[in-house]
């Protein structure tokens, strides 16, 4: 029975290759001159530090330029407000990856909705769909894509 899996992952060895391209474009912009303005990851958070808030909101097109030239999705970010303190403003910016709870049962709710002979099944933090026909499973990647869930989705491990 023909099958695949609905997951949200990202390149993390592209991620860093982005991140590294993005703090030497700053470093060698004019209007970031001896600013120390950086981008530094831990894990899947990111943290863009400056002297103000304009500074980093400037970084942010930066940051998302080199993602997309790399290949990464930028819906995957999720930014949070901009801090400022002791003459520095940081902003936080989480890197989602992985379907979770709520989101799988909405995926799950949309493929029901569809009326397809179709079986969706959460295992973890990705989506197994089951179905007869190719046709079905294609139709459901085409809805799942259509929906604007807000977070990049990758069908992979697809069987006949």
């Amino acid at each position: 029975m023909p099958s695949f899996d609905v997951v949200s992952e990202i390149d993390h060895h592209e991620l860093k290759n982005a991140l590294d391209q993005a703090n030497r474009e700053i470093g060698t912009r004019y209007d970031f001159k001896g600013s120390g303005a950086v981008i530094e990851q831990s894990g899947n958070d990111l943290t863009l530090e400056a002297e103000s808030e304009f500074q980093v909101k400037q970084m942010i097109p930066i940051l998302k330029e080199k993602m997309s030239k790399r290949g990464i999705d930028v819906d995957c970010l999720e930014y949070a407000d901009i801090v400022e303190m002791n003459k520095r403003a940081r902003q936080q910016v989480k890197v989602r990856e992985g379907l979770d709870k709520d989101l799988a049962r909405k995926m799950v709710k949309l493929i029901k909705d569809g009326k397809l002979k179709v079986q969706a099944a959460i295992q973890g933090e990705q989506l197994r769909v089951t179905g007869k026909k190719r046709d079905d499973l294609q139709q459901v990647m085409q809805t799942l894509r259509e929906a604007g869930l807000g977070i990049p989705l990758q069908f992979n491990n697809f069987r006949d």
